[in-house]
Protein backbone atom coordinates (compact mmCIF):
# COMPACT_ATOMS: atom_id res chain seq x y z
CA UNK A 1 0.00 0.00 0.00
CA UNK A 2 2.94 2.28 0.77
CA UNK A 3 3.93 1.58 -2.73
CA UNK A 4 1.21 2.58 -4.30
CA UNK A 5 0.40 5.37 -2.50
CA UNK A 6 4.08 6.72 -3.09
CA UNK A 7 3.29 6.31 -7.00
CA UNK A 8 -0.07 7.70 -7.08
CA UNK A 9 1.67 10.45 -4.92
CA UNK A 10 4.59 11.02 -7.23
CA UNK A 11 2.33 10.89 -10.53
CA UNK A 12 -0.60 13.97 -9.13
CA UNK A 13 2.87 15.71 -8.25
CA UNK A 14 4.40 15.32 -11.20
CA UNK A 15 0.79 15.98 -13.00
CA UNK A 16 0.34 19.17 -11.26
CA UNK A 17 3.29 20.86 -10.57
CA UNK A 18 6.04 19.98 -13.42
CA UNK A 19 3.57 19.26 -16.11
CA UNK A 20 2.60 23.17 -16.45
CA UNK A 21 5.81 24.21 -17.27
CA UNK A 22 6.82 21.62 -20.38
CA UNK A 23 6.13 22.10 -23.90
CA UNK A 24 2.24 21.82 -25.04
CA UNK A 25 3.60 19.85 -27.91
CA UNK A 26 5.91 17.37 -25.69
CA UNK A 27 5.61 13.65 -25.97
CA UNK A 28 5.35 13.47 -21.94
CA UNK A 29 1.84 14.65 -22.45
CA UNK A 30 0.67 11.99 -23.80
CA UNK A 31 0.76 10.31 -20.54
CA UNK A 32 -1.34 12.75 -18.37
CA UNK A 33 -5.14 13.60 -19.16
CA UNK A 34 -5.83 17.23 -19.10
CA UNK A 35 -5.06 19.80 -16.17
CA UNK A 36 -8.78 20.32 -15.39
CA UNK A 37 -9.03 16.87 -13.81
CA UNK A 38 -6.43 17.81 -11.52
CA UNK A 39 -8.98 19.77 -9.74
CA UNK A 40 -12.19 17.47 -10.46
CA UNK A 41 -10.66 14.24 -9.21
CA UNK A 42 -9.81 15.13 -6.19
CA UNK A 43 -13.04 17.11 -5.37
CA UNK A 44 -14.86 13.87 -6.78
CA UNK A 45 -13.24 11.77 -4.00
CA UNK A 46 -13.42 14.10 -1.42
CA UNK A 47 -17.36 14.62 -1.55
CA UNK A 48 -17.46 10.71 -2.46
CA UNK A 49 -15.73 10.17 1.10
CA UNK A 50 -17.94 12.45 2.78
CA UNK A 51 -21.23 10.46 1.50
CA UNK A 52 -19.53 7.28 2.83
CA UNK A 53 -18.59 8.65 5.71
CA UNK A 54 -21.85 10.27 6.46
CA UNK A 55 -24.00 7.36 5.61
CA UNK A 56 -21.61 5.26 8.07
CA UNK A 57 -22.51 7.49 11.32
CA UNK A 58 -26.27 8.20 9.84
CA UNK A 59 -26.88 3.91 9.85
CA UNK A 60 -24.74 4.03 13.43
CA UNK A 61 -26.98 6.37 15.19
CA UNK A 62 -30.12 4.78 13.60
CA UNK A 63 -28.78 1.80 15.04
CA UNK A 64 -27.69 3.32 18.74
CA UNK A 65 -31.07 4.87 18.53
CA UNK A 66 -32.90 1.45 18.24
CA UNK A 67 -30.94 -0.29 20.70
CA UNK A 68 -31.90 2.49 23.14
CA UNK A 69 -35.69 2.46 22.77
CA UNK A 70 -35.84 -1.29 22.97
CA UNK A 71 -33.85 -0.68 26.27
CA UNK A 72 -35.86 1.46 27.55
CA UNK A 73 -39.02 -0.62 26.02
CA UNK A 74 -38.05 -3.26 28.13
CA UNK A 75 -37.60 -1.29 31.80
CA UNK A 76 -40.85 0.14 31.20
CA UNK A 77 -42.28 -3.53 30.97
CA UNK A 78 -40.50 -4.59 33.56
CA UNK A 79 -41.76 -1.83 36.12
CA UNK A 80 -45.30 -2.54 35.16
CA UNK A 81 -44.90 -6.49 35.91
Amino acid sequence: MLVAATVVFLYYSIWTLAMPFVDLDHPLHSFFPPRVWAIRIPVILILLGSAVVGSFLGVVMIRSNKKKAAKAKAAAAKKKA
